[in-house]
């Protein structure tokens, strides 16, 4: 097995013994989603975001992909798509950094400490720098809103899609039992 393919399969392992919920696409271990919990003492605090991850062949030599699937009011993620600019994660990436490492330490200081000056998200960026109180009150809603219960909105999508396949009714006739027709003797 190729170094690459083991350091994936060793990450993803410890992520997975960690006490993050993760679920592989398709058993994959080159992409799967994490929930991710706000950092505490932030206006993220309550959030619980479902984080899609792809690993690209060559990781750890070069960075994963992460991308917030449930919104988020943060200058540096977009809030449309869900990517995240985060230096470390883009420009700076080392093979020393593990996915433990994401979800611990990254994206927790990404929350904590937004870089208004580097927005992909100019309208939290101006809120930001010209109302901090509101920038946390709309982080909140937010909160509220996409980040709260991601696991029932899951199970409503299920219901919808559920909902969207054709049923099947029972045939049956006044009650009566008839046969299809009769069989012959073979």
């Amino acid at each position: 097995m190729s170094s690459p393919k083991r350091r994936i399969e060793t990450d993803v392992m410890k992520l997975m013994m960690s006490d993050y919920e993760v679920t592989l696409v398709n058993d994959n271990m080159q992409e799967f989603y994490v929930i991710f919990k706000g950092p505490g003492e932030t206006p993220f605090t309550d959030g619980r975001w479902k984080v899609h991850v792809e690993l690209p062949d060559q990781y750890p030599y070069k960075s994963p992909s992460i991308g917030f699937v449930n919104r988020i009011f943060h200058p540096n993620i977009d809030e449309q798509s869900g990517s995240v600019c985060l230096d470390v994660i883009n420009q700076t990436w080392s093979p020393m950094f593990d996915m433990i490492n994401i979800f611990e330490v990254f994206l927790p200081q990404l929350l904590r400490y937004p870089n208004p000056t580097d927005p992909l998200n100019g309208e939290a960026a101006a809120l930001l720098m010209r109302e901090p109180r509101s920038y946390d009150a709309k982080v909140k809603e937010y909160v509220k809103q996409y980040a709260t219960n991601i696991h029932e909105q899951s199970d409503e999508e299920d219901k919808h899609e559920d909902s969207d396949l054709s049923e099947v009714e029972d045939y049956h006739t006044d009650g009566e039992d008839e046969p299809a027709g009769a069989m012959d003797d073979v």
